[in-house]
């Protein structure tokens, strides 16, 4: 099976177009594919415990691994332990590790 990592950058609240997103992660990784969901920017708003964050939630028991940028909830004040149950911490360095072994990338 192939390797994939979703680069989210939007906000569900902005963009209509998450939740597809959202759902192209799931249908990947139900396919058996290897699949990580990298939250950056705006992207790990729904990270935090909210009404919006049970999307995330259901993708990582779906087996998508899903990371939040660690500068971006810095930068937004969302702190580590306000995250929604299935969602890591993670550095830049996890997108460029994960394209260098040859993931497909999606970013939005």
């Amino acid at each position: 099976m192939a390797k994939y990592i979703l680069i989210e950058s939007r906000d569900p609240f902005e963009s209509n177009e998450v939740p597809h997103q959202y759902e192209l992660a799931a249908s990947l990784a139900r396919e058996g594919n290897t699949v990580t969901l990298f939250l950056v920017q705006n992207g790990v708003m729904p990270a935090r415990r909210s009404s919006r964050s049970d999307a995330l939630a259901r993708l990582a028991k779906g087996g998508v691994e899903v990371l939040a940028d660690e500068l971006s909830l810095r930068e937004r004040g969302i702190g580590g332990d306000r995250l929604v149950a299935g969602v890591a911490v993670a550095t830049i360095d996890v997108v460029i590790d994960q394209l260098a072994d040859g993931r497909k990338a999606i970013w939005h």
